[in-house]
């Protein structure tokens, strides 16, 4: 009998995160996810919640002894904990900026820091990276946000060809929008009413906000993630999403850098 792969995903308590546990869990997979308030969660769960600031080395390094205490092994690890942000980047408060940096950015890589030794001692095993379809393009009052992933999506580029020797597979997963809870936790830039902003950011948001709302079922990017996983030879980068999504993708590749802007000020009514 195949022993079951153990899987961390951080983040896991919520959103796509729990999404990608429970269905995992019912392939067979050994998951265990973080949060960084387990006291939050007393209920029992389909899988045990482990308490982890992804922007603290100390909390990464502990949680990750914790569960290579308990199984001995770590074959897949799932970053998938982040943080929301809007905002003209003008009026971006500098600690706000820093904060989505360390979290959607610094963040995974200390995790991967924490994880890729036990990796390495047992032969191998897969990470996949979760950013954002908005990481592939500079999304006008969510510039920071967009930076972030942008800077994970090429960070894994460069540290999946350095621990490729190793057994270790590294592939990106972008989603789209989907329905989670993200927008009610995001860090909203305020919005003056004197600002030269105001009127176009306040529209912005209601778009944004709309669009989480209004997102298709986290279940399809468990689906897309246990794929990558299948995948003998995964690619770099992966996305998820709605056809038009994914479309733009297409797009951005294809058009000139100013007919592509100029899409995205027509979406936004920019």
């Amino acid at each position: 009998m195949v022993e079951a792969q153990v899987v961390l995903i951080t983040g896991g308590s919520s959103g796509l995160g729990e999404a990608t546990a429970l269905y995992l869990i019912r392939l067979g997979y050994r998951v265990y996810g973080t949060t960084r308030n387990p006291d939050r969660y007393p209920e029992p769960r389909n899988f045990p919640l482990l308490g982890m600031d992804v922007t603290s080395k100390e909390s990464v390094d502990s949680a990750v002894a914790e569960l290579i205490s308990q199984e001995g092994r770590i074959d897949i690890l799932v970053n998938n904990a982040g943080v929301g942000i809007t905002g003209p980047l003008e009026e971006t408060p500098h600690a706000q900026s820093l904060h989505a940096m360390e979290t959607n950015f610094h963040g995974p890589l200390r995790v991967m820091e924490a994880v890729l030794p036990q990796m390495r001692k047992q032969g191998g095993g897969r990470i996949v990276n979760i950013t954002s379809i908005a990481g592939w393009m500079g999304l006008p009052y969510r510039g920071m946000y967009s930076a972030s992933k942008a800077a994970l999506e090429i960070a894994s580029e460069a540290i999946r060809m350095e621990v490729r020797s190793m057994g270790v597979k590294v592939s990106t997963l972008a989603p789209g929008d989907y329905a989670t809870n993200i927008a009610s936790g995001r860090y909203h830039s305020p919005l003056h009413e004197d600002s030269p902003y105001a009127t176009e950011y306040g529209r912005s948001l209601e778009l944004m906000n709309a669009h989480v709302s209004e997102g298709s079922d986290p279940l399809e990017v468990a689906k897309k993630l246990h794929k990558i996983l299948k995948a003998r030879n995964p690619r770099v980068h992966y996305a998820v999403g709605s056809p038009m999504q994914k479309f733009s993708l297409v797009l951005k590749r294809l058009l000139p850098a100013t007919w592509y802007e100029r899409l995205l000020r027509n979406h936004y009514k920019l």
